[in-house]
């Protein structure tokens, strides 16, 4: 799978990201910084780290909503103003990377960049703009990297563990065998629906209690529709379920949970929560307008049109794979990246 170094300093004509490769050697080479961008429909999130002796320290980060997908539903392609943000977030990206000077990074786009009519012309004006060389990957390798980069989290114990990642165009379904240590994929499902689609897919401005939660009901009747095929791979008999998620809908709902006042990533990567308790939160805020669910301080309004899509994803997994408990995981794809190139150079983590 490509790699790319990181972009090449800044010139009137920004140079492609591989430029840097062909550098001397500098004094910070024999202590390489890696990078990790992950450009999805609804946001760009950037890692910077090093590798230590337990794993990795990171160094720089950064996330922006960028809504990447915005209207997709309808025109079949990015628009002018979606390509703008997400190109603008990129460029603080690519400042990182040189400022942190990161020998070796790579950056991946999902489901939008597939998706789209135009998702290869906006990689190539990415490339010109800011140097970054975008890589479309293919849903089998966006779930490995999510599965990658969070099975550390999972609860011991035997026997298959199921973990998803709710994107923002679509959601990928891993079910992994850990018996061996190293986790193994057994097999694995992308759906067509996150928390974008999905929420274009059926509206935002509903009246009342009950229109909300009609729509709610055909949101989570999509999902499950788009599943089915999933539940025939999954093992019968199941005992010591193990589940976990690694998304953005996972972790807001799990600081509801929490009565977190602000976002704090220290309390919520590796928490264990009761699944009831998730399924309760997602059906009081599926009852609920907008204005009620920006009140809660890690929805706010920024979130508050997306999250219950996310919900409606989240309870349909958890009807196919019920587990008493869910792990929730601040870390995925990003995490991913770095630990595959990270182990390429030798790295044991």
């Amino acid at each position: 799978m490509p790699q790319q170094a990181a972009p090449a300093p800044r010139a009137p004509v920004p140079e492609p990201a591989e430029a840097v490769s062909s550098l001397p050697p500098r004094r910070w080479a024999s202590r390489h910084t890696y990078g990790a961008i992950d450009l999805g429909t609804n946001n760009c999130r950037l890692l910077v780290a090093r590798p230590t002796d337990d794993g990795f320290t990171v160094i720089d980060a950064f996330s922006r909503v960028v809504r990447l997908g915005e209207g997709m539903a309808t025109s079949g392609k990015l628009s002018e103003g979606a390509m703008d943000r997400a190109v603008a977030a990129l460029s603080v990206c690519a400042e990182k990377l040189r400022r942190r000077h990161v020998s070796l990074a790579r950056s991946v786009a999902t489901e939008a960049c597939r998706r789209a009519v135009n998702g290869r012309h906006f990689v190539e004006r990415v490339r010109r703009e800011t140097g970054i060389c975008l890589e479309i990957i293919a849903p089998e390798e966006e779930a490995r990297l999510a599965m990658l980069g969070c099975h550390r989290l999972l609860e011991p114990g035997d026997g298959p563990a199921l973990i998803f990642d709710i994107g923002g165009g679509s959601t990928e379904l891993v079910l992994i065998d850990t018996d061996e240590g190293e986790p193994r994929i057994k097999c694995w499902w992308s759906a067509p629906w996150g928390v974008v689609s999905l929420t274009d897919s059926e509206g935002r401005n509903f009246a009342t209690v009950e229109e909300r939660l009609a729509a709610y009901g055909r949101m989570r009747e999509r999902v499950r529709h788009a599943f089915r095929r999933f539940v025939d791979l999954l093992p019968t008999g199941r005992d010591g379920i193990r589940l976990m998620g690694t998304s953005g809908t996972v972790t807001t709902l799990a600081s509801v949970y929490l009565a977190l006042p602000s976002y704090d990533r220290r309390a919520v990567d590796g928490l264990k929560m009761p699944a009831s308790a998730m399924r309760q939160i997602s059906q009081t805020l599926s009852a609920m307008d907008h204005g009620e669910r920006a009140l809660f301080p890690c929805i706010g309004h920024e979130r508050a049109d997306l999250v219950v899509a996310g919900c409606a994803i989240l309870e349909t997994i958890m009807d196919l794979w019920p587990a008493e408990t869910l792990g929730v995981a601040d870390r995925g794809i990003r995490e991913g990246i770095l630990r595959s190139l990270m182990a390429r150079d030798g790295h044991v983590i």
